[in-house]
């Protein structure tokens, strides 16, 4: 007896790949991107402090991602190759989240259509331009899709009801302390519409900004007591600073405390040329 082979037709076969990713996505937990008048804000909910669903890729591009860790991170990993070999061989400048977007395509697509299973990701690139207008925000679902988004997005198991509030209630003039405010609100939204909403503590937020006023490297991370004070109503505290924590640490992590002098961290500012500093830092 001879056995029959088993057939599916590719339309099947699409749709149950796209089925499995889907699943696999809404089971994570939200992250909401949006642009305000300094920058790009990323807002996750994430309680932990060493697995990031938001990261630096070159000087004024990040990345976010929901789905399983070990697969966006894989991609996240590639991404900065990428940018790195590309500022290496041409110019940083030449290094632009368009391009970036279109690799990861690419890599999307080819596993999505001739791997046995696809990616249980979705990803936004997104990167801070001098002007608002500039500004970049890049959506790839697991297929490979790419959607240019103006604003704002959404991504994980409640995107479509933020997606629908960020509509309404989004605007460009949007301070970084509303625009988290914002987005923490509707991290906590029920989905279901019951009521049980929560109310999210910077514990259980994983904040960072691209901030369109620093010079060279844009990505700064948001914790401590600067969250604190961003996230609390009755404090007026709006926006970022725009130097760095003047207590050693990581150089992307802003926590609140006094700024340091630009001198000690050459990595991520320049001193102008003048009297006595001719050579710059590096002389």
């Amino acid at each position: 007896m001879t056995n029959m082979p088993f057939y599916v037709s590719p339309e099947q076969l699409m749709k149950d790949r796209a089925d499995f990713a889907r699943k696999g996505i809404a089971r994570g937990r939200s992250v909401v991107v949006l642009s305000y008048d300094g920058g790009i804000a990323f807002v996750a909910e994430n309680p932990s402090r060493s697995l990031h669903k938001v990261s630096e890729i070159y000087d004024r591009i990040a990345f976010a991602a929901v789905g399983k860790y070990n697969e966006f991170e894989n991609l996240r990993v590639a991404g900065v190759r990428y940018a790195d070999l590309r500022g290496y061989s041409y110019d940083r400048s030449d290094v632009a989240a368009r391009g970036l977007a279109n690799a990861y395509a690419q890599t999307l697509g080819t596993v999505f259509t001739q791997e046995s299973k696809p990616y249980e990701v979705e990803i936004v690139v997104a990167e801070v331009g001098r002007t608002p207008d500039s500004d970049q925000i890049y959506r790839l679902t697991y297929d490979g899709s790419v959607a240019d988004e103006h604003g704002f997005v959404a991504m994980g198991g409640a995107a479509d009801p933020i997606d629908a509030a960020l509509q309404e209630r989004w605007t460009e003039a949007l301070t970084l302390g509303d625009a988290l405010a914002l987005a923490v609100e509707l991290l906590g939204k029920d989905p279901t519409g019951n009521g049980g909403d929560r109310q999210l503590t910077a514990d259980q937020l994983e904040v960072a900004v691209l901030d369109r006023n620093r010079p060279r490297r844009t990505f700064r991370r948001i914790a401590g007591p600067l969250l604190d004070r961003l996230l609390s109503p009755v404090d007026p505290t709006s926006d970022v600073p725009h130097t760095d924590d003047a207590s050693p640490g990581h150089h992307d992590v802003l926590t609140g405390d006094s700024a340091r002098e630009q001198s000690t961290n050459p990595q991520t500012q320049r001193t102008e040329p003048g009297p006595g500093n001719e050579g710059g830092p590096g002389a």
